[in-house]
C-alpha cells in the first residue's frame, strides 16, 4: 500500500466536518472519488427519512475475476464535538487538539475502504465484485443502515469497519438493545401548605429505579438509567419524572426478561401510587451472532492470516451497523481498526492500526475470490 497516502487520506478526511445529520459535505468527497475510481455511485433517500442533509452512499463496480460479492461498509457520521478538528500525531499515535473528537470513528474505516479501492486500481488487480456502502446517522441509532434498502445490493457478506478493538478483532456477537422511556404523572400540589395533597412523581420514579436490577446483571446483559427529567421549584410537589432507560444483551430472552422487569418495577410503584406512567419500550436493535464455521468468517481468518494478523474472534457490548445488516438477512462481521476512546476529545489512533485495516480490506478482497 501507499503509506503516506493513506495517511495523508486520514488526515484529509477528518478535517472534513460531518457531525450526524450533516455528513453532505463529506459525502460529496467521497463519491466523487469512487466516480473517479470506477464507480457507479447514487445516494439513497435515508437523508428524507432521517433528518439528515445526506443519504447512504452506495457504490458498485464490477469484478474482473468470479468470486463472492462482497459489501464493504463504514459510517461518515461523527459525534460532537467534531467541527474544526486539528489533528496532531505524537510518537506514531493520531490526536485532536483536545478541543474535538478525533473521528477516526468511523472514518478510519472509511480510508481503509478508499485507500484500498485507489490500490486495486493502481495495481489492476484481480477482484470479484465490490459493493461499498457509508452510511449516514450511524450515532445515536444506527438509522441510516436501518432505513438502507439492501434489495439494492447483491452481497450476501457484509465486512463492517468499526469497531474499537485492534486490528485482527473480529467481531462476530453483538447484544440486541431495548430503549425504555417512561413519564410518570403525579399530583401538583403547595409542598407547605397541603403536601398531602399531593402526589410526587420523583418519589414514585425514584421507588421504581430503586428496585431495578441496573448495569451489569450478568455477562450477557447490561441496563441503565441515562436521563430523568422533571421537578422545578421546591414548594411545588412534582407532577411528572422523565426517565430516558436501556436494556442490552447477547441473548434475546434474556434481553426480553430485564425489559419486563424493569417495566413491572415501574407499574408496580404506579400501582402503590395510585398514579399514571406511560411506558414506552422500542426494539432498537435485533443481536446478531456469526458463526465461526460460517464463509464470512473463514473470508476474514483467511484475509487476516494474509494481511500479518492474528485472527481473534470477539463478542461486542455495543451496537453498530453489523446489526442492522444482520437483521436484514445479510451475514455480517466488524472489525477493530484500533480507534480509542471514541465519543471524547481524549479519542486516538495509532498509524501503524490505520496502515493494518487497510492492509486487511485488501485482503478482505483477495480472499474473495474463487
Amino acid at each position: 500500500m501507499n503509506k503516506e497516502r493513506m495517511l495523508d487520506r486520514f488526515l484529509r478526511y477528518i478535517q472534513i466536518d460531518s457531525e450526524t445529520l450533516y455528513e453532505r459535505d463529506f459525502a460529496e468527497v467521497l463519491m466523487k472519488e469512487l466516480k473517479e475510481l470506477g464507480f457507479e455511485v447514487e445516494m439513497d433517500d435515508a437523508g428524507e427519512k432521517t433528518g439528515s442533509n445526506s443519504g447512504n452512499v452506495i457504490a458498485k463496480k464490477k469484478g474482473n475475476k468470479p468470486g463472492k460479492t462482497i459489501m464493504l461498509t463504514a459510517h461518515m457520521d461523527t459525534v460532537t464535538p467534531g467541527k474544526g478538528i486539528k489533528p496532531e500525531i505524537r510518537d506514531g499515535v493520531i490526536y485532536s487538539d483536545g478541543t474535538t473528537i478525533l473521528a477516526s470513528d468511523d472514518k478510519a474505516g472509511v480510508a481503509a475502504i478508499m485507500e484500498t479501492m485507489e490500490r486495486l486500481k493502481e495495481e489492476n488487480a484481480d477482484h470479484a465484485d465490490i459493493e461499498i456502502v457509508f452510511s449516514i446517522f450511524e450515532e445515536g441509532g444506527l438509522f441510516g443502515a436501518k432505513n438502507m434498502d439492501v434489495s439494492k445490493l447483491e452481497s450476501e457478506y457484509a465486512f463492517v469497519f468499526d469497531s474499537s478493538g485492534d486490528p485482527g478483532q473480529i467481531i462476530v456477537q453483538g447484544p440486541a438493545q431495548y430503549k425504555i422511556d417512561v413519564e410518570f404523572k403525579g399530583k401538583a400540589a403547595h409542598a407547605g401548605v397541603a403536601p398531602e395533597t399531593g402526589v410526587s412523581a420523583i418519589m414514585i420514579a425514584a421507588e421504581a429505579i430503586s428496585n431495578m436490577k441496573l448495569l451489569r446483571i450478568d455477562e450477557e446483559t447490561t441496563a441503565n438509567i441515562g436521563s430523568i427529567e422533571g421537578g422545578g421549584p421546591t414548594n411545588i410537589v412534582t407532577d411528572s419524572v422523565k426517565i430516558k432507560a436501556e436494556a442490552r444483551s447477547l441473548d434475546n430472552d434474556k434481553l426480553q426478561a430485564q425489559v419486563d422487569h424493569m417495566v413491572k418495577c415501574v407499574k408496580d410503584a404506579q400501582e402503590k401510587y395510585g398514579i399514571e406512567a406511560n411506558i414506552k419500550t422500542d426494539l432498537a436493535y435485533s443481536a446478531f451472532k456469526t458463526e465461526e464455521d460460517d464463509e464470512i468468517v473463514k473470508i476474514a481468518k483467511t484475509a487476516m492470516k494474509n494481511a500479518g494478523l492474528e485472527a481473534v474472534l470477539a463478542k461486542s457490548g455495543g451496537g453498530s451497523d453489523t446489526n442492522i445488516y444482520a437483521g436484514k438477512g445479510m451475514k455480517a462481521v466488524n472489525f477493530g481498526v484500533g480507534m480509542k476512546n471514541c465519543h471524547s476529545v481524549d479519542e486516538h489512533i495509532k498509524v501503524e492500526h490505520l496502515y493494518q485495516s487497510c492492509e486487511l480490506v485488501y485482503q478482505i478482497v483477495k480472499a474473495a475470490l474463487d
